[in-house]
């Protein structure tokens, strides 16, 4: 089996391919091939069981795309996107890069004839809702953003789903919770401060927390969400039917929340490194965000999370990222 990732570099994609490695197999079949595509140079693994191609292109640049499905790879991680705060920052970068990429991707798949099917797994965000919101998003709340961001990958959901529905192509679109704790540098997705305020304070370092404690949000690890990845790469879609997109399921905690359960796992003296300086773009934005979910269909066709309580996001992270250690 040939697997692309695309969008390789970014944090879940150099997770997703460590698992594949790790696993060798991705269901009941073995990987034979990976291409590793974003637009800076993804890391090449050592010592890798199969062929490991990276390549380094737009896919909002014409004929990318095709170059790419031209080598007809079986299974397609569909991960590259700018994310949610440099899209509503730059309006016609945030199109460019997560709907015109996206429609090259899935065109290309289509022009490859009637004999290319391959399963397209789609990153697709909670961001796709927008207020006002009831007590618990179901699986029949109204997909209508009220971001850039959210509008981009909406309008990429519909696409998917209509070109599986035509029969171009097998996808699922996978609406992740905020991913928490983001390892790394803080990147410019407006719920970074999620992750910075359980990062950095465990790194040692100060972090800003620029809303109330009270704001809820929607979290899963980055174990999680590579699980997710692999199951809808793996999974029956006959079970799916023509709704293609899901939300995934994850675990609700308002900022108090994180913050206590950091003081519970790390201590009072790594909750001190926090400061609160509020930000009202920030609140502005957060303001219209998803807060809590009942993902039954998800549940019900086998997706499942690794956390029951935000001390396991926090666990999580300090066990993948920290060797289990932390600034006290």
């Amino acid at each position: 089996m040939h697997i692309l990732i695309l969008g390789a570099a970014g944090m879940v994609g150099r997770k997703l391919t460590e698992r594949l490695l790790a696993d060798g197999r991705l269901g009941d079949r073995e990987i034979t091939r990976m291409t590793l595509q974003d637009v800076v140079a993804p890391a090449t693994p050592a010592k890798a069981a199969m062929p490991i191609t990276t390549i380094v292109s737009d896919l909002a640049e014409p004929g990318q795309a095709a170059a790419l499905v031209a080598h007809r790879p079986e299974v397609i991680f569909h991960l590259a996107a700018i994310v949610s705060g440099e899209a509503e920052a730059d309006f016609d970068k945030g199109y460019r890069i997560n709907l015109d990429g996206t429609r090259h991707l899935i065109d290309a798949i289509r022009a490859e004839g009637d004999d290319y099917h391959p399963r397209l797994v789609f990153t697709s965000s909670i961001a796709v809702f927008g207020a006002p919101f009831p007590e618990k998003i179901g699986d029949e709340f109204l997909s209508a953003p009220l971001t850039s961001y959210g509008t981009q990958k909406a309008i990429c959901e519909l696409l998917i789903a209509d070109y599986t529905r035509k029969g171009f192509l097998d996808g699922v679109g996978i609406r992740l919770p905020t991913i928490c704790v983001r390892p790394g540098t803080p990147n410019k997705a407006a719920s970074g401060f999620f992750s910075n305020i359980i990062r950095e304070p465990l790194a040692g370092h100060e972090a800003v927390l620029p809303v109330s404690d009270d704001v809820m949000h929607w979290h899963a690890s980055p174990r999680s969400a590579v699980s997710f990845l692999i199951h809808a790469g793996t999974m029956d879609t006959q079970a799916i039917g023509p709704r293609r997109n899901l939300s995934m399921p994850g675990l609700a905690a308002t900022v108090g929340e994180q913050i206590a359960a950091l003081e519970r796992v790390a201590g009072k003296g790594v909750v001190a490194r926090i400061r609160r300086e509020p930000d009202p773009v920030i609140m502005g934005i957060v303001a219209g965000w998803p807060r809590n979910f009942a993902t039954d269909r998800a549940l019900a066709l086998g997706f499942t999370t690794a956390e029951q309580s935000f001390d396991d996001i926090i666990r999580i992270h300090i066990e993948d990222e920290l060797g289990g250690n932390f600034a006290a």
